[in-house]
């Protein structure tokens, strides 16, 4: 069913027509042809070229019609080809592609390529937007993000091993990656390097330094893609053997890696729970719809009790998850500190998603985790943010210290700021 948009009276006329316009290209073009878009598998799990060739073809048609609304990149300037939304109206537009899966790579914000926009657009140089930065937008290269390690804890960044040294005027990179993003198809990774003697005395954070790699680069090992959830991807293993690049591919000054890793963090953290709100609008219409149709036990399912219970409290998952984001957003495009506002829809959010997927993959059974609907991708992914962008465990324990600091400084918390 189509997605139901309405401008919202709060809102200023020109977020309203964002997500009126993004609504009408979700609605008329992606969702009719869900089924081809990323189809390129036969039944029995051979490649069929001539479908992959058809998906690719749509997804150029309907990526003109983003352009020619004035949508595409939405994230970016202008002058490195984007449409220069305002924060909050990008978090308002998330909601609205997302509602299909994969929508948001129709309109030039698929991770990790827009993180990664985001991170050449602060710190990179102005060489450095036009060989990297300008050809990831217009699609003519793809990037990877590379900085989770096997053998260290994901949520502990600054405990990174894979080293870049200096020799002349390269840097030589060694160290093992895994979950690079986008590894497969990935043109150049940033890579997350430790730069500094990891014993000196100082700050911690300022021993990273985030590197352009070329993934034709000798000594650049691609081992695998890692399976995820059962099935094969595209988050990839790596080996940087000796691996050397200029020192011109360093992002930033030496050592603002970390600082680069939370912003590209900090705004991505939004941008995933307004996804999510947009995935969870789409869960909940499939649910209702089929507990409208739905004949079982001599009634329909929106007969029983048990139904509606979970239609209520699927409700209130997403607009608590809704509201929740949109004022973390807020507080974001005011440039005001939302630190633990981010931290808390981290928490709350993919929680919410996971229990509104949950009810809705109940509600159909079986059809509920086949690929016939996107419910399981979406079970799927909601677990997975539990564990990306920081576990929800240290997003609870920077929450509790910052409601402490405040405390201890004599000052209670004020809810409505």
């Amino acid at each position: 069913m189509p997605m139901n948009v309405n401008p919202v009276p709060t809102l200023n006329p020109r977020t309203n027509e964002i997500r009126t316009k993004t609504a009408q290209i979700v609605n008329n073009d992606i969702l009719p042809n869900e089924n081809e878009l990323w189809s390129a598998w036969r039944p029995d799990g051979t490649r069929d070229t001539t479908r992959r060739e058809r998906s690719r073809e749509l997804r150029l048609e309907i990526q003109a019609k983003v352009k020619a609304a004035g949508l595409w990149a939405p994230h970016l300037p202008a002058e490195y080809g984007g449409c220069d939304l305002g924060f909050l109206d990008h978090a308002y537009m998330n909601e609205v592609l997302a509602y299909s899966l994969g929508g948001a790579s129709l309109f030039g914000v698929q991770a990790p390529n827009s993180g990664n926009q985001k991170i050449l657009l602060k710190y990179g140089t102005e060489e450095q937007k036009q060989k990297w930065l300008i050809p990831l937008t217009e699609g003519r290269m793809q990037s990877g993000f590379s900085m989770t390690e096997p053998d260290n804890a994901g949520s502990d960044p600054r405990s990174l091993q894979t080293t870049a040294t200096r020799d002349g005027d390269d840097w030589l990179i060694n160290g093992h990656k895994w979950f690079t993003s986008n590894g497969n198809d990935a043109d150049f990774l940033i890579v997350m390097c430790r730069t500094e003697d990891p014993d000196a005395p100082g700050d911690r954070n300022s021993a990273m330094t985030q590197i352009i790699v070329p993934t034709d680069t000798p000594g650049l090992n691609r081992i695998r893609g890692v399976p995820v959830w059962g099935q094969e991807s595209d988050h990839c293993e790596f080996i940087y053997d000796n691996v050397r690049v200029p020192r011109e591919n360093q992002l930033g000054a030496s050592g603002a890696g970390h600082q680069a890793a939370q912003d590209r963090l900090g705004a991505g953290r939004v941008y995933h729970c307004m996804n999510s709100v947009g995935q969870m609008w789409r869960a909940f219409d499939l649910m209702v719809d089929r507990v409208m149709t739905r004949e079982v036990h001599g009634g329909l399912l929106e007969e029983k009790q048990f139904m509606h219970g979970f239609l209520a409290a699927s409700y209130i998952d997403i607009q608590a998850a809704r509201l929740m984001t949109i004022a973390t957003a807020e507080k974001m495009n005011a440039e005001q500190d939302a630190r633990t506002d981010i931290s808390a829809i981290k928490v709350f959010v993919p929680n919410a998603y996971t229990r509104v997927v949950d009810r809705a993959i109940q509600v159909y059974g079986a059809k509920g985790v086949s690929n016939d609907l996107p419910l399981a991708s979406m079970y799927q992914g909601a677990r997975t943010l539990r564990i990306a962008d920081g576990p929800d465990e240290v997003h609870k324990i920077l929450i509790a210290k910052n409601i402490l600091k405040r405390y201890h400084a004599g000052e209670s918390w004020d809810f409505g700021n």
